[in-house]
């Protein structure tokens, strides 16, 4: 997909940040300022800028005489963002069940079914895309800023092992329950059964790792 410029209200880290996100720029891959400043329509200074934060989220690094390249993201690593995950997401669901109102608990509960359509399908791209809804929503409901931006700039490392668990074949299937019962808690405004449920999810995540990885779980 080609990208234009940022647009208005949106800045140049956050349409590159996107970017890696979502794929468009692999691991390792180089990045160049001037094919970037041609891209996103911005100044070679405004790219500079935008790779540096960046470097600083853990996104980019630069590579002796080679200059910038998006970071590949280990394994190990990801083993590491998921136990972090496990504490503030934790937190962060047991705070939304007691702030959720009536229509954030609906909406919940809208994402709720719509996630178990899509496994009854097998649609689970779409699967994928509403586990992250999820899972930024309840971060948004806690009104946990702190923990917000630390999980939000981990995710960006996170997101490409979190793809690949999601395609894996009964993954969805078994990752479903887990997420309902988060959505129970927060719903029924439950701050300690929340919070289990989170954790039990993430610990579910990691174990999932640690066998891909072929550790012991």
């Amino acid at each position: 997909m080609t990208i234009g410029s940022p647009g208005a209200g949106r800045s140049v880290v956050e349409a590159l940040r996107d970017a890696i996100v979502d794929g468009e720029f692999a691991p390792n891959q180089r990045l160049v300022e001037a094919d970037l400043s041609e891209r996103f329509g911005a100044s070679r200074g405004s790219i500079r800028t935008a790779l540096l934060e960046l470097g600083a989220e853990g996104l980019v690094e630069r590579v002796q005489n080679r200059g910038a390249r998006v970071r590949a993201v280990s394994l190990a690593e990801a083993i590491e963002i998921t136990e972090v995950r496990m504490a503030l997401e934790g937190l962060c669901a047991a705070k939304a069940a007691r702030l959720v109102s009536e229509g954030e608990a609906r909406e919940l509960l809208d994402i709720g079914r719509r996630m178990s359509r899509a496994v009854r399908v097998g649609d689970l791209l779409t699967y994928s895309d509403l586990n992250q809804a999820l899972h930024a929503r309840i971060l948004q409901l806690s009104g946990q800023r702190t923990a917000t931006l630390t999980i939000e700039r981990l995710r960006g490392q996170f997101v490409r092992h979190q793809f690949r668990l999601a395609l894996r074949p009964g993954r969805a299937a078994e990752s479903l329950p887990e997420h309902e019962r988060i959505i129970a808690a927060v719903v029924n405004r439950d701050p300690t059964a929340a919070e289990r449920a989170m954790r039990r999810h993430l610990r579910s995540v990691l174990d999932a790792l640690r066998e891909a990885a072929g550790g012991p779980s």
